[in-house]
C-alpha cells in the first residue's frame, strides 16, 4: 500500500518526466547552444515560466507539496504543457499527499439491476461496466461474447490489465496491442493517483510490474490517459477483424464505475460481424456469460 515517501516519490517522477518531454524551442525559451546535462528543461527554466522561485519549484519537484495554490498548478500545468488528464492528474498527486491517510473499508463496488437492465437494453451494442482497476464486473450478451477470449482466464474478476499484459492471447485479439497498453497503463497511472491507499489496486501494480516487462516500461514513464472514445481493432476468434467505435459513460450514482460500449456504422462490415456474434450467442444453450465464463 502507497505511503506518504511513495506519493512524494510520485509527484517528484512525475514532475521530472513531464519537464523532460520539454523542450527549451517548445517551451519559447532561447537555445544558446551547446550540450545540454539534462533532457528537456532545466528546474530553473520551469521556474521562470511559472513565475515561481526556484526554491520553491525545487521543493515541489522533491515532493514536498505543502500549501501548494491552485494558482501555482495552474502556472506549472502552462509551463509543463499539460493536458487536461495530466493537470488533474499532478492534482490529484497533491491533494492525496496532504490529506489525511484514509481508515475506511472502500465500500464493496457492485453492479446495481437497474444498470444491468440497461446494459441489457443495448442491443446491438457490446457493453460491460468496468471499475479503475479494470476489472469487468458485468456485461450484456454481447458484452461477453466480444471479450470472449478475456473470460477464459478463471481469475474473477476479469482484470483488462491482466489480460492486456500478462495473457498472449491479447496480443492477437487487439488489433493495435500497443495502443491497448498504453491506454491501460495510463488509466492505472490515473486511478493511482486519485486513490493510492487501496489495498487492491496496489496489488495489480505489483504483480504486473512484477511479471511483465512491457509494464514495467510503461509504468516508469508516468504517462496518464483517459480511456473516453475512440475507435479499437479486434481480431475476433469468431467475428474475425472487426473495428467498432468505443464510448466510456461514467456512471455519476457509482463513483468508480463506468459504461464502456463498442457500436459501429449501420450497414458497415463491423456491424456485420457484431451480428454474427449476436448470432453466435443465440445458439448457445446457456447465457453467453455463463459459456465464456469458464468459472461459473
Amino acid at each position: 500500500m502507497a505511503s506518504r515517501n511513495d506519493l512524494r516519490g510520485e509527484i517528484r517522477q512525475f514532475l521530472t518526466t513531464r519537464r523532460a518531454k520539454i523542450t527549451p524551442e517548445r517551451a519559447g525559451l532561447p537555445d544558446y547552444g551547446g550540450r545540454r546535462r539534462v533532457a528537456g528543461l532545466r528546474r530553473e527554466e520551469v521556474a521562470l515560466l511559472a513565475g515561481i522561485s526556484i526554491e520553491y519549484y525545487t521543493r515541489l519537484e522533491r515532493g514536498d507539496a505543502r500549501g501548494v495554490s491552485d494558482e501555482v498548478l495552474d502556472a506549472l500545468a502552462r509551463a509543463l504543457q499539460l493536458d487536461d488528464v495530466e493537470r488533474v492528474h499532478l492534482t490529484d498527486l497533491i491533494r492525496t499527499a496532504n490529506a489525511r491517510r484514509p481508515t475506511r473499508r472502500p465500500a464493496k463496488e457492485r453492479v446495481r439491476p437497474s444498470v444491468q437492465r440497461i446494459l441489457d437494453s443495448m442491443t446491438g451494442t457490446a457493453a460491460f461496466v468496468r471499475n479503475g482497476r479494470l476489472d469487468i464486473l458485468s456485461a450484456n450478451q454481447l458484452g461477453y461474447a466480444l471479450y470472449s477470449p478475456a473470460f477464459l482466464d478463471p481469475h474473477r474478476p476479469v482484470n483488462l490489465a491482466r489480460f492486456i499484459f500478462l495473457d498472449p492471447a491479447s496480443t492477437q485479439f487487439y488489433g493495435d496491442w500497443d495502443g491497448i497498453a498504453h491506454a491501460a497503463v495510463g488509466s492505472l497511472r490515473a486511478e493511482a493517483g486519485r486513490d493510492p491507499y487501496h489495498r487492491q489496486l496496489t496489488d495489480l501494480i505489483g504483480e504486473l510490474a512484477t511479471r511483465s516487462h512491457e509494464f514495467r516500461v510503461r509504468w516508469a514513464a508516468h504517462d496518464v490517459k483517459y480511456y473516453r472514445s475512440g475507435v479499437q481493432p479486434f481480431r475476433h476468434p469468431i467475428g474475425g477483424e472487426l473495428v467498432l467505435d468505443y464510448d466510456a459513460l461514467e456512471i455519476p450514482a457509482d463513483p468508480g464505475l463506468t459504461i464502456v460500449a463498442y457500436t459501429a456504422a449501420p450497414d458497415s462490415p463491423a456491424q456485420r460481424a457484431l451480428d454474427q456474434l449476436t448470432a453466435w450467442t443465440s445458439t448457445q444453450n446457456q447465457p453467453p456469460s455463463a459459456v465464456i465464463d469458464r468459472s461459473a
